[in-house]
């Protein structure tokens, strides 16, 4: 049982760093990217890495 919660805690956080990876991906295709939104999807990407390589 706990496997299963920390498989399905593992897939949602995957998800959600896949999905700021096309966030990032489509901001940066601008004509003129938001440094500062770019930036700030760069640090929560990073945040979930750290928090998906402690799962």
């Amino acid at each position: 049982m706990a496997s299963t919660a920390v498989s399905s805690h593992l897939h949602a956080l995957q998800s959600k760093h896949a999905g700021l990876e096309a966030r990032l991906r489509d901001e940066l295709a601008r004509p003129v990217p938001d440094t500062a939104m770019i930036q700030s999807l760069k640090k929560q990407k990073l945040r979930l890495k750290e928090e998906i390589s402690g799962v």
